[in-house]
């Protein structure tokens, strides 16, 4: 015997960040009704203005509310939602589990209609402005369903999941928190402190930077205050790693004080560490989950001008060539950067002489 699906025809977004909004995009695109609510109307009216949903009034009843807060007010938030009866089922997007479904099940939230979940998507950009509805395209999607949700709520987040183009990811919550206090939180710590170092850096050191640091650092440019939300909700998984970071971070210095002083025998324990990181960066998954691809990079020099991304990808398109990733670096003071574009180490020879012929300039 089987049941039909549950259908979200209606989502309540309650909170219009990036990631709401983001979610309240991707669901109109897919002909769902999204009705968006947030403390902040400022943050509910870009909401709306881009395309993101309509206001929800208070007792229009919904198939899923989405409560997409810092960690600390989820389970307040959760609650008042379900006083009202605002819908049949519930989930939260934060980006921290374990902590936000105990404050529940303490509050006496009615933990059957709720399924907690988060999107492994986002951006160094916060607040409605920089969503897009493409933002959870081909992401994982953790779902950390507890014992006592029911099918139909676990049903309803996996069809929000799908609207959304993410792929779900069941996982229990502690595991989800330790999991993305390796791939995700300690990161951004990691990321913040090599940024700090150049909060004092001189001008000839920030003049010589150049794309390694921008790419390390990237992360760094978040809102310092929702990610401590993030870190205090999640503290001892991320001090865990951050605690084994800094154990190689302190051998790693102590070896190199020692080359410095002319020991070579310190050189092999650097090397270590290096080709530890070589393998780590090597189990990313690629781009359709599984092992990365080795794809073969040409670099195109790009004038600074408008239509020229667009006029390199028409001449990969006429080719036939896939591009698999593309990554710019610009010159420092100069209208030209440097394109790279990852393809299949196949696609190398046809894409160059293609590029070579309609006067493209190749390092």
């Amino acid at each position: 015997m089987t049941t039909d699906p549950v259908k979200l025809d209606t989502v309540l977004v309650l909170g219009t960040g990036l990631v709401g909004t983001s979610i309240g995009l991707a669901l109109r695109q897919r002909g769902v009704t999204a009705l968006l609510a947030d403390r902040d109307l400022g943050a509910v009216r870009l909401a709306r203005e881009m395309g993101a949903g309509q206001e929800w009034r208070l007792g229009d009843p919904v198939d899923l509310a989405v409560v997409a807060v810092p960690p600390d007010h989820v389970a307040s938030e959760l609650r008042g939602l379900q006083q009202l009866g605002a819908a049949r089922f519930y989930t939260d997007v934060a980006s921290v589990k374990a902590r936000p479904i105990a404050a529940a099940a303490a509050l006496g939230c009615d933990l059957s209609t709720y399924v907690a979940s988060h999107p492994m998507a986002g951006r160094e950009k916060a607040g409605p402005g920089a969503a897009r509805g493409d933002l959870f395209l081909g992401r994982p999607w953790a779902l950390c369903p507890t014992d006592e949700a029911c099918a139909e709520a676990r049903e309803a987040v996996l069809r929000l999941i799908e609207l959304c183009g993410a792929n779900a990811v069941e996982v229990a919550a502690e595991d989800h928190d330790r999991a993305v206090a390796v791939v995700s939180h300690a990161p951004h710590v990691a990321a913040s402190a090599v940024a700090a170092r150049l909060a004092d850096a001189s001008d000839v050191a920030l003049g010589l930077a150049g794309q390694g640091v921008r790419d390390v650092t990237r992360i760094a440019g978040g809102d310092p205050g929702l990610w401590l939300g993030i870190l205090s909700g999640n503290a001892a998984p991320v001090a865990e790693v951050l605690e084994a970071v800094s154990r190689d971070l302190s051998e790693a210095a102590t070896a190199l004080r020692a080359l410095a002083q002319g020991d070579e025998s310190a050189g092999p324990e650097v090397t270590e560490l290096l080709k530890r990181g070589v393998a780590g960066h090597g189990r990313i998954p690629g781009k359709h989950g599984g092992p990365a691809a080795a794809y073969a990079v040409v670099q195109v020099v790009i004038g600074d001008r408008p239509g020229q991304l667009a006029r390199l990808f028409q001449i990969c398109d006429e080719v036939g060539v896939n591009v698999e990733d593309v990554r710019l670096e610009h010159a420092p003071g100069l209208p030209l950067g440097l394109a790279e574009l990852s393809v299949q180490p196949d696609a190398v020879a046809v894409l160059n002489q293609a590029l070579r012929e309609r006067g493209w300039q190749l390092p």
